[in-house]
């Protein structure tokens, strides 16, 4: 594995050597004063030293608690407290955000740091003993809508995760991926790094999917097979180099994370024809590998999240619970290894989550007679205009059709008519006009689902994993 910093400087790692490295700082973490069972923070950018630190937890027994590096104040506080994590990993720029810890380890960049510790010297017998029940991480919703939730993920549960995403994801030992995206978040690390490091991959990481970088680094190391969330495809597409960099190495293309806009997946599928694009599809509660659609399914479904990966069985059901025929939409329930054991510290969501032997996702989708699954939204991002349901999903990917869409949010706004109205906050990226974005929705969607109101923006909030906070924009627009 190599990994590179944000100065360029660059750090590698053989499987033995990383394999030492990971008991000697399970054995430090022991040393620290952890045992068995206790909540290890995890605050950092992507880095070897973020990963050794994982699977030291996972080693020692230890439960590793990942947290989103942007996150400061009351919501990095929430997190700590909630997981009762006693030790904190934390990049040394970053350690003096953090409170209600025993103690800071840095994470790399000084001779204190676990990186430190762990790079040399003998490797010990550990003096604890891991069965594939126990907890290994504890794997917090993105909190887009409400306070995050812990889902309880055990040993177990995470190995039939990369099993299902080696078989689904056709990985393979020469693939050659590059891995950018956030290590907090489990699609990174539970999808693409860690089933990669099973099959003996030459792993490449690095701080953060700077589109710029990310499109030199496929052409100069050759770089096989690559994963980003929906917006980070959106701006290698819009980035200046991606018509004039040779792209020909890159023979798997991962998206997911969010909702990829039908238009984007369009442009790049025309852009890159002999480039293979799977849509992974899930949620941190399953590990979060649920359903993909592999390539050759893109051609006459492009618009679907796929089928059901090896480990995991789904079905779409109603509020009552009953299984709704193919087409018609409703909630998508899961069985699985892969799921969470629940929610850390909340009984109730997690009862509320797991009902009749089934986790309740809250995705509305629909299934057709194939087996095949489309995401209609969010239950909680349908849109309920006077009395008639309207998909964001559809608004959005009718406005990115328009040349001057950059990006696109479709949300509900109170409306003293409708009740709820749609509302779309744009980020353009040439001279358009609210009317002629209204005028354009018109030829595609039925009047009702035309927005009633559009706002423009220099970009839209979103989380570090990509996804977009639209109930921060509910909430601006609610208060004009």
């Amino acid at each position: 594995m190599r990994f590179v910093d944000a100065a360029g400087a660059e750090r590698s790692w053989t499987y033995a050597e990383l394999d030492a490295a990971v008991t000697r700082a399970a054995a430090a973490l022991l040393a620290a004063g952890a045992v068995k069972g206790d909540r290890i923070a995890a605050y950092g950018k992507n880095s070897d030293a973020y990963l050794i630190g994982f699977l030291a937890c996972a080693r020692a027994g230890l439960v590793h608690v990942p947290i989103n590096y942007n996150l400061t104040g009351g919501e990095l506080d929430y997190l700590i407290r909630q997981s009762g994590s006693t030790i904190a990993l934390a990049d040394p720029a970053l350690a003096d955000r953090v409170s209600g810890v025993d103690q800071v380890i840095p994470l790399r960049d000084n001779e204190k740091s676990l990186l430190a510790r762990c790079s040399d010297g003998e490797v010990p017998e550990l003096p604890v003993e891991v069965s594939d029940g126990d907890l290994v991480q504890l794997l917090y919703t993105s909190g887009t809508t409400s306070h995050p939730k812990g889902a309880m993920m055990t040993h177990r549960a995470l190995l039939h995760e990369y099993l299902s995403c080696v078989v689904a994801l056709d990985f393979t030992e020469d693939d050659d991926p590059l891995h950018a995206m956030p290590l907090y978040h489990s699609a990174q690390m539970h999808v693409f790094l860690l089933p990669h490091l099973m099959i003996g991959s030459t792993n490449r990481l690095v701080e953060a999917p700077d589109p710029g970088d990310v499109l030199r680094r496929v052409e100069n190391e050759r770089i096989g097979a690559f994963f980003a969330a929906p917006t980070v495809w959106v701006a290698l597409a819009n980035h200046a180099d991606f018509a004039a960099r040779d792209l020909s190495s890159l023979r798997k293309a991962y998206y997911g994370a969010s909702i990829m806009p039908g238009p984007v997946l369009q442009r790049l599928r025309d852009s890159l024809p002999e480039l293979g694009f799977y849509n992974c599809f899930g949620q941190s509660e399953i590990a979060p590998l649920a359903t993909v659609l592999r390539p050759e399914e893109h051609r006459d479904r492009p618009d679907s999240a796929g089928r059901p990966v090896l480990f995991v069985e789904a079905k779409v059901v109603d509020e009552t619970g009953a299984e709704v025929p193919p087409g018609e939409p409703g909630e998508i329930v899961y069985r699985s290894p892969q799921l969470c054991e629940g929610y850390w510290d909340k009984p109730e969501e997690t009862a509320e989550a797991f009902r009749d032997g089934w986790f309740h996702s809250g995705d509305l989708v629909r299934r057709d007679e194939e087996g095949y699954y489309y995401v209609v939204d969010r239950i909680k991002d349908v849109i309920n205009t006077g009395g008639v349901l309207v998909a964001s999903r559809e608004v959005e990917d009718a406005l990115y059709a328009h040349p001057a869409v950059a990006e696109v949010a479709v949300v509900a706004v109170p409306d003293p008519k409708w009740v709820e109205a749609v509302a779309a906050v744009v980020v353009a990226k040439a001279d358009v006009t609210e009317d002629e974005l209204v005028a354009h929705a018109r030829r595609s969607l039925a009047g009702f689902k035309v927005p009633k109101r559009i706002r423009f923006v220099d970009d839209l909030p979103r989380n570090s994993s990509g996804k977009l906070l639209k109930r921060v924009l509910r909430e601006q627009f609610a208060a004009d």
